[in-house]
C-alpha cells in the first residue's frame, strides 16, 4: 500500500504545481474567497489525490456504550474527549482513519474531531467562530501534507494542524483547542466503561484496516518538499507539541514522565500504531501521552509527526533535554 501512496505523490507532484493557482481552484471552490489568504505561495498547496468531500467527513454520529463494543482490538487508538458534565466520549482511529473530521455536539459545545493520518496529527476544535457554529469537510488538499479542511459556511479553508484559517473570508481566524487525548481502547475502556463510542458508520470502508501500511517508518512524507526537522531528528518521528514546544517522544518513552515548562507530560505504553501494520490494532505499541497544568486539569496538545511541528513551527522550542 505504501508503495501505491509513493507512486501517486510522484504522480501528483508535477502537475500540481503548474495547477496552484486560484483562478484553477475556482471552477470547483467558486464561493471561496481567494483574494484573502495568509499563504506566501499558492505552490504550497498541493492536491492530495480526491477532490472537494472526496474524503467524507461525519456529521453528528451516533454513539454506544464502551462495554457493549467487542470490535474494536484493546490497543487500538482512539481520541478521548472528556468535557465536564457530559458522559466521556471515544472517537475510534479506525474510523477517523477513512473520514478524518466529525462534526459532533456535546452537551453545549459542537465540536469537530480531526485526525490527519499523514501527520499523525489528532486535534479537537469548538466549531463556533465569530458567532457562528461552522460544519468542516475535507477539502482534499495538502499543505506541508498536512489536511486542509474547508468550513461550510464561509467556504474558506483550514490549516488542521494549527486550527488557522488560512484561505477565504475566515482567514486568520484560528480555532479554540478543546483538550482530547489519543489513547488505546483498553485505556479508554478501564476507565469509563459507561463512557459513550462513536458507532460504526453507514459506509463501505474496511475500518480497521490501515491503508498507509508502513507509512511511520518511511524516512520521508507523502507530498512534503520542505526541510527536515533539525537536530538530526526522524522525520516521521512522534513529537509531542504544546504550543510551540515539542518534545520526542522517545524521551518521553524512557522517562515515563517529564516535568517541564509548567506541564506535566507522562507516557504509557499500550498504544498501536494506526500507521504501521494492515491491522491497525496490530501496529507496533507507541505508548499514549496525557499533559496536564500544575493543576491536574488536561491541555490540549498534539501527537504529531516532527517534520510537521517544524513545518508549521519553524523557530518552535525542540525540548530535546531537560530544561
Amino acid at each position: 500500500m505504501i508503495k501505491h501512496i509513493l507512486v501517486v505523490a510522484a504522480v501528483l507532484l508535477a502537475p500540481t504545481a503548474g495547477l496552484a493557482d486560484p483562478n484553477f481552484w475556482k471552477n470547483e471552490w467558486p464561493q471561496t474567497d481567494f483574494s484573502k489568504t495568509s499563504v506566501d505561495s499558492w505552490v504550497e498547496i498541493m492536491s492530495g489525490g480526491p477532490g472537494k468531500d472526496g474524503i467524507p467527513a461525519l456529521d453528528a454520529p451516533t454513539f454506544v456504550v464502551a462495554e457493549s463494543v467487542t470490535q474494536i482490538a484493546p490497543r487500538e487508538p482512539v481520541i478521548t474527549v472528556e468535557i465536564d458534565g457530559e458522559h466521556p466520549r471515544a472517537y475510534p482511529i479506525r474510523y477517523l482513519t477513512w473520514h478524518e473530521i466529525v462534526n459532533d455536539q456535546i452537551g453545549d459545545m459542537p465540536v469537530a474531531v480531526t485526525f490527519c493520518p499523514l501527520c499523525n496529527s489528532a486535534l479537537t476544535f469548538d466549531r463556533r467562530v465569530a458567532g457562528q457554529t461552522l460544519r468542516f469537510g475535507v477539502t482534499g488538499k495538502l499543505r506541508n501534507s498536512d489536511m486542509i479542511m474547508y468550513d461550510a459556511q464561509t467556504q474558506s479553508w483550514w490549516q488542521q494542524a494549527q486550527g488557522l484559517g488560512i484561505v477565504g473570508a475566515l482567514t486568520g481566524a484560528e480555532l479554540e483547542l478543546i483538550p482530547s487525548w489519543m489513547e488505546s481502547w483498553a485505556e479508554f475502556t478501564a476507565r469509563n466503561p459507561q463512557g459513550l463510542v462513536m458507532a460504526e458508520p453507514a459506509f463501505n470502508r474496511a475500518y480497521g484496516r490501515n491503508p498507509y501500511r508502513g507509512y511511520d517508518s518511511l524516512t520521508r512524507p507523502f507530498l512534503y518538499s520542505g526541510d527536515p526537522p533539525p537536530h538530526s531528528i526522524d522525520a516521521l518521528s512522534r513529537v509531542v507539541r504544546v504550543g510551540d514546544r515539542a518534545w520526542p517522544m522517545q524521551r518521553l518513552a524512557d522517562a515515563a514522565q517529564i516535568k517541564e515548562a509548567g506541564l506535566t507530560i507522562s507516557w504509557q505504553a499500550g498504544q498501536a500504531s494506526a500507521l504501521d501494520s494492515d491491522a491497525i490494532g496490530q501496529g507496533r505499541d507507541v505508548g499514549s501521552i496525557r499533559v496536564r497544568d500544575a493543576q491536574g486539569r488536561d491541555l490540549p496538545h498534539d501527537v504529531m509527526f516532527a517534520f510537521a511541528f517544524h513545518a508549521f513551527w519553524p523557530d518552535g522550542l525542540w525540548m530535546l533535554a531537560p530544561q
